[in-house]
């Protein structure tokens, strides 16, 4: 019998791909979509892959879809994200919403023991230990589907327990890798935009540019793995072909490598743990020539450190920093803050409001709401 995967955010570009991934094998059957306000996609998709029910975050899209679609059921808001996960009988969710909408969704699969394949890193950022115990305690399995965890992952296979003296995640360096942080005062959106290796969704390639997407990786690879912050590296790559490094206690390291394509991470975390055969085009390293390594310009982008320094506080700062992060890569993207601004908006929220104990998932909620409210604030104060 084929596995029943939910998938969530499935119009974007991880979505996108899983779906690619899933036509190719009979190893699994999709019973549910969701997306965040993309309702002629979903609803494209949705006939084409038989489901009947599909979730919208956004009410005035899903009543659109809703007229648009009578084929099943459409389901609406945060409330109906997490009905279709209880709903939907899945084996698996594949959890693809960007930012801290994913983290109910999150809690409801791991809540009810259902498999999660993680690409939402906010999740983990956000939920921290929560979010691993629950797994833990329900017995559901946890899968990184970024590119850089599902390397590390793939690695660890190969290591004894005790064995591990450290991890290395990769980062391209995005589109700004180079320039001082005077020269990227007036940077554009466009330019931000501008990727040099991945095509992903707006707010992720923004925080690709900042190097905030390394320092959530970083948190995200501490809860997954239970590495110490100290033993968690980043090293700018501007090939991507190197993914993650690991280093042992004889001083080997294993490196995993491989052309940019994040079919290979959503269908290592699909089918885990085998391994399913993708038409990706092969690296040939002959032809690569050479492979380059540089340090991160803290100076330059400081949001690295805001997390290094958000996660080392711990309790709510990590959901602070994120909250934070996301209005002001939205103030950014519509106009109204500099990209330099995005690490002042949060560095003065983090200040103002450095973080308190975790006693439940409502702490984090309420933690959210005070640092969006902090943000907009501190941007509308530099308009």
């Amino acid at each position: 019998m084929p596995r029943r995967l939910l998938v969530l955010g499935s119009t974007g570009s991880i979505g996108t791909q899983a779906l690619d991934v899933v036509s190719r094998t009979d190893d699994l059957e999709i019973v549910g979509l969701s997306a965040a306000r993309s309702w002629e996609a979903l609803v494209e998709q949705a006939a084409r892959t038989g489901v009947r029910r599909i979730a919208i975050a956004d009410r005035d899209a899903a009543a659109r879809a809703a007229e648009a679609w009578t084929d099943g059921e459409v389901l609406v808001g945060a409330e109906g994200l997490v009905q279709l996960v209880l709903e939907s009988g899945a084996d698996l969710v594949l959890n693809a919403l960007v930012g801290s909408a994913g983290l109910g969704p999150t809690v409801a699969a791991l809540g009810e023991g259902i498999d999660l394949a993680l690409a939402n890193k906010e999740s983990l950022v956000v939920g921290g230990e929560l979010v691993t115990q629950l797994a833990e305690a329900t017995g559901a399995q946890l899968l990184p589907v970024d590119s850089e965890h599902a390397a590390l992952h793939h690695l660890l296979n190969g290591v004894p327990p005790g064995a591990l003296e450290r991890m290395t995640i990769t980062a391209s360096g995005g589109p700004f890798r180079g320039r001082t942080h005077a020269e990227l005062a007036d940077v554009t959106v466009e330019q931000a935009l501008n990727h040099p290796t991945w095509s992903m969704g707006g707010k992720i390639t923004i925080d690709s540019a900042t190097l905030m997407n390394k320092g959530l990786e970083v948190m995200e690879a501490h809860h997954l793995f239970g590495v110490p912050y100290d033993k968690i590296d980043v090293v700018v790559h501007p090939q991507s072909i190197v993914h993650a490094l690991v280093e042992t206690a004889d001083g080997a390291q294993l490196a995993h490598l491989g052309l940019p394509d994040m079919r290979i991470a959503i269908a290592y975390a699909l089918h885990h743990p085998d391994i399913v055969a993708l038409p990706t085009k092969r690296l040939n390293l002959a032809e690569i020539g050479s492979l380059s390594f540089e340090p991160v310009d803290d100076e330059a982008f400081p949001c690295l450190g805001l997390c290094r320094q958000a996660a080392l506080a711990g309790g709510t700062a990590p959901c602070v920093l994120n909250a934070a992060n996301e209005v002001a890569v939205h103030a950014f993207l519509n106009g109204r803050l500099p990209f330099t601004g995005i690490a002042e908006v949060i560095d003065a929220t983090l200040q103002e409001l450095p973080g308190g104990p975790v006693r439940a998932f409502e702490s984090l909620f309420e933690a959210d709401r005070e640092a969006r409210e902090l943000a907009s604030e501190q941007i509308g104060a530099r308009a």
